[in-house]
């Protein structure tokens, strides 16, 4: 069986993940898509080769319904020193690696991609701010509710002492985050008042 990170062409990954995934045929594929954008006979050609250009739509379908990010799906992610092998993209693609690439559309700062200008780095210090205050928001009402529940337990526990004191050092966290996302034009309430 083909290993679908290391796969030539997007066909060949779709079609690898199908089956890893114990999928047998494209029709059943396309049954798991509750959309009419991507189809048996359409699955089939992309499998085959013969359709390489996909809708953004038609990317997002089937990453979702096999499971995966949609750049392991648009690169050999298992050659991450590899060239892209995707077809008609423009010049500014040439000798970006798989890792660069996965970099790029996942925006993290610390990947393989280089940012090129200072627009480019803070736009991807936001987005990276961004996903820190959201696993913030989350880690916090995580541990209300370990905190709420431990209280109805027994009172003066050492963890409920503890839980307090990782929740205070969240709320500063989260306030730093939310200033540094607001002074950037973001607007951070629905994500912050979601935890409270």
């Amino acid at each position: 069986m083909t290993d679908f990170r290391t796969a030539d062409g997007i066909g060949a990954r779709i079609k690898a993940l199908r089956k890893l995934r114990g999928i047998g045929s494209a029709r059943a594929l396309a049954d798991l898509i509750d959309h009419p954008n991507v189809t048996d006979a359409i699955l089939q050609n992309i499998e085959a080769g013969r359709k390489v250009d996909l809708t953004i739509s038609q990317l997002l379908n089937l990453a979702l319904a096999l499971g995966v990010p949609p750049s392991v799906l648009l690169a050999p992610i298992g050659r991450p020193q590899n060239s892209l092998d995707l077809s008609g993209l423009s010049s500014g693609f040439d000798g970006m690696t798989s890792a660069e690439f996965d970099g790029w559309m996942s925006g993290m700062l610390e990947s393989a991609y280089v940012w090129k200008t200072a627009a480019e780095h803070s736009e991807r210090a936001q987005l990276e701010a961004l996903r820190t205050l959201l696993e913030c928001v989350r880690e916090k009402a995580r541990l209300g509710v370990a905190l709420g529940l431990e209280a109805t337990r027994e009172s003066g526990s050492p963890f409920i002492a503890d839980t307090q004191k990782r929740l205070s050092t969240l709320d500063q966290r989260i306030d730093l985050l939310a200033s540094f996302l607001e002074s950037a034009g973001w607007d951070t309430t629905s994500l912050i008042t979601r935890s409270s």
